[in-house]
């Protein structure tokens, strides 16, 4: 047993480069992992200001110079959170409030047809059953009520971070922009000056991160919108509300298109119950989401690593129960980064180091 954990460790960590890139994986994720929620602003920063950066690189192949292209990329970044927090809020806050306001009707309507089933159906289910069944939900949504209420009391600290979030985000995201290349810069002085391996997994990554981040931003807007336009036309009651909480199920692949049905049945069983228009409605729907799994996302995600279902679940629960929403969106890239890591160290270093002995050529990052 101890011969075949030297045999590991001689082929895993005999290269002063591979304990390097092991002590950096593991330093930045307890950092993330303890730090992660007071690092949330800066985060969010990068994340915004990765999906910007491929608009300011085609800008100054265009032949704008590298302010001119920041600028513009920046005025139109603060146009659209001006959109956001100006048309899309205001409308979603509204249909929730009225969401809130409706649900005690819809619940006693629903209970009022419970109670037909037991005549209905006297052998399946009974009077008595149906009454816990009520009492149980009764019991979920007084204590959903209660956890609304402690969260609007507390609502004056949620406000005072948001404001904080308003005023730092856009800042980091102009001198993200603006600095990316002497920010990396500094970032490369502090690493080792042989960096085989940091090379093979940065190039890997580089390209697969922002394809990701870049892709998953378009498919969030492409469902919304069409899951919004769609609902509108069919007349569906919190048309707004649905089409936000659709856009953002795409976040967690295979789980979040599950979860985000359950609202939307509900709605359209309320509104119209098992008739036609319930029917259209859970057609498109599911056409919705056949397009975004069949088409929209090959096409998006045409560059990224692909990974089994079972590691993208796996992934997805491990990284979200770690570190929250960050975790589940940053899921697949942190999957991808282990299938990297894998693939690169030992066999990737050593391949590197073939190609060393055969050229001197020196691999520079790109921002």
């Amino acid at each position: 047993m101890l011969k075949v954990f030297q045999g590991w460790v001689q082929r895993y960590f005999s290269d002063e480069e591979a304990v390097v890139l092991a002590v950096v994986l593991a330093l930045g994720f307890a950092i993330i992992i303890t730090f992660g929620g007071k690092l949330a602003p800066l985060l969010t920063g990068v994340v915004l200001a990765y999906l910007l950066q491929g608009l300011v690189t085609r800008l100054q192949r265009w032949h704008l110079p590298h302010w001119m292209a920041v600028w513009l990329v920046f005025l139109v970044f603060l146009g659209a959170l001006a959109a956001l927090l100006g048309v899309v809020l205001p409308l979603v806050w509204r249909q929730m409030l009225n969401l809130f306001n409706e649900a005690p009707r819809m619940i006693g309507e629903w209970q009022a047809q419970l109670m037909h089933l037991p005549e209905l159906y006297p052998s399946i289910v009974s009077e008595t059953q149906i009454e816990r069944l009520i009492a149980s939900v009764n019991g979920e949504v007084g204590e959903f009520g209660q956890w609304i209420l402690s969260q609007s009391l507390s609502s004056l600290p949620f406000i005072v971070t948001m404001l904080v979030y308003l005023v730092l985000v856009p800042i980091l995201v102009f001198f993200f922009l603006k600095d990316s290349l002497q920010l990396t810069e500094w970032l490369v002085r502090h690493l080792p000056r042989e960096r085989r391996l940091m090379n093979l997994v940065w190039l890997e990554m580089n390209e697969q991160i922002g394809n990701y981040i870049r892709g998953k931003a378009t498919e969030i807007l492409i469902v919304g919108a069409v899951t919004y336009i769609c609902f509108a036309i069919l007349g569906v009651n919190y048309a707004a509300l649905l089409a936000v909480l659709v856009g953002l199920s795409v976040l967690v692949p295979y789980i979040g298109a599950t979860v985000a049905t359950i609202p939307v049945a509900l709605i359209g069983l309320f509104q119209w119950g098992l008739s036609n228009e319930f029917m259209v409605l859970m057609v498109v729907y599911g056409v919705i989401q056949m397009l975004d799994g069949n088409v929209l996302v090959p096409i998006l995600f045409s560059e990224a690593v692909n990974l089994h279902p079972v590691a993208i679940i796996a992934a997805v629960l491990i990284f979200g129960g770690l570190w929250g929403f960050w975790g589940v969106f940053f899921a697949i890239p942190l999957a991808t980064l282990f299938k990297a890591v894998l693939y690169a160290w030992p066999r990737g270093l050593e391949a590197a180091s073939d190609s060393a002995a055969h050229s001197d050529t020196v691999v520079v990052v790109d921002p």
